[in-house]
């Protein structure tokens, strides 16, 4: 019980530090500053003209600036494999990256989205994805991104509406350790946990909950993410949090 509870104070101490608003706002780039980056005309044939995600791309509106940066970069060093991003990324001035991911993070979410309050143990997406599998250290996803998938602070993206296939990707190159770790390995050693079954539910988990989501919830408000969860919201067993922790 002792590793448990590290890695809960280990996803907590990331999460809340993510999410604690910073000192001074996000440097404004010139280019993000004139409003949109020219460059973004790259992104919107695959993403959206609103980031909003088009069929197996994912979304980006809302999701944080560090963590559109991080993955950006990423594709550019080829830290991260994709041969679409890639070259794209491989294109894009530093300049370039950095104001793509300051205007998609600044887009309002088109959905906010909530998790069942009772689910169920034989719904393995559900489950995971709310509770976690404390046994065998596997926190709950929303932990780390919110109720609902919402995404938390900067590195923390949103994940309701993801393409199931998206989503299962990453977790599968996690899985694989072709896929950077991550703030403190937690998506890698998360992964690495989890059946090729268990990653396909909570996949078609994501998928699906944006689908209630925008007829029974109310409308997103543009700038706030989710709010925080605690493991004892979750899981009974799991070890307090301080109070604002997710």
């Amino acid at each position: 019980m002792k590793s448990v509870a590290m890695l809960v104070v280990a996803c907590a101490a990331v999460t809340t530090a993510m999410a604690q608003p910073a000192k001074q706002g996000p440097v404004q780039h010139p280019m993000a500053a004139q409003g949109t980056p020219p460059s973004v005309t790259v992104c919107i044939g695959c993403h959206g003209a609103k980031g909003e995600g088009m069929s197996a791309f994912p979304r980006l509106a809302g999701t944080g600036q560090a963590y559109l940066l991080a993955q950006l970069d990423a594709f550019a060093n080829s830290d991260r494999k994709n041969p679409v991003m890639q070259p794209i990324a491989q294109s894009l001035k530093p300049a370039e990256r950095q104001a793509l991911a300051l205007y998609f993070s600044q887009l309002p979410s088109p959905l906010v989205a909530s998790d069942p309050a009772q689910p169920s143990p034989t719904d393995t997406g559900a489950w995971l994805a709310t509770r976690g599998r404390w046994a065998d250290q596997v926190p709950a996803c929303a932990q780390c991104h919110g109720p609902g998938g919402s995404g938390v602070g900067g590195q923390f993206p949103p994940l309701a509406g993801l393409p199931a296939a998206y989503i299962a990707e990453q977790l599968q190159a996690w899985k694989a350790g072709s896929r950077p770790p991550g703030p403190l390995a937690l998506m890698a050693g998360v992964a690495k946990k989890l059946s090729d079954a268990e990653i396909s539910a909570v996949a078609a988990y994501y998928e699906k909950i944006s689908a209630s989501a925008q007829t029974s919830l109310p409308k997103a408000v543009p700038g706030v993410p989710g709010a925080a969860v605690t493991p004892g919201a979750l899981n009974p067993a799991a070890p307090a949090q301080t109070k604002g922790s997710p």
